[in-house]
C-alpha cells in the first residue's frame, strides 16, 4: 500500500472510530467520496498532496492532507467544533500500515459559508512525514 493510501486509511479509521466526533456528526459520517443525498453534518477528505522527502540515506514522503467539515447550521460554530475534535483526535496519533509515521502536524483551520450550496464548510490541513518500514 502506498504511503498516501496508508495515511488516509489510518486517518479515516481514527475518525470513524472516535466517539466524540460521532456525537457531533453522527455515525459513519467520514467520507472519501460523499454519497449522494448524504445528510449534514459530515466530514470528507479534500486535497491530498505528496512530495518526496527523502534524504541521501533514507526514503520518505511529505503529505499535506486536507479534511472538510460540512454543516447546515447557522454560523460557523458547528464546523469549528467538528474540526477541533478532528485536530484533537489526530493529535493523539494514528498507525499507518507498512509505513512509519514520523509526524502528523496540524497546520491550519479555515471556515466559510458556501453561498452556492448554502452550507458552512470548514477546512483543516495537516502535514505528515512518512518513511517505509
Amino acid at each position: 500500500m502506498s504511503a498516501a493510501r496508508a495515511l488516509q486509511k489510518a486517518i479515516w479509521e481514527a475518525l470513524r472510530g472516535d466517539a466524540a466526533l460521532t456525537a457531533l456528526i453522527g455515525p459513519e459520517k467520514v467520507f472519501d467520496r460523499v454519497p449522494p443525498h448524504t445528510g449534514f453534518p459530515y466530514v470528507s477528505f479534500g486535497r491530498t498532496s505528496v512530495a518526496d522527502w527523502s534524504t541521501a540515506t533514507e526514503e520518505g514522503a511529505e503529505h499535506l492532507v486536507t479534511l472538510h467539515a460540512w454543516s447546515k447550521d447557522k454560523g460557523r460554530a458547528g464546523v469549528l467544533a467538528v474540526l477541533e475534535r478532528v485536530r484533537a483526535r489526530l493529535g493523539e496519533g494514528v498507525s499507518t500500515a507498512g509505513h512509519h509515521l514520523v509526524n502528523l502536524t496540524f497546520l491550519s483551520v479555515e471556515a466559510a459559508f458556501e453561498d452556492e450550496a448554502g452550507v458552512e464548510r470548514g477546512t483543516i490541513v495537516f502535514r505528515a512525514v512518512t518513511e517505509p518500514l
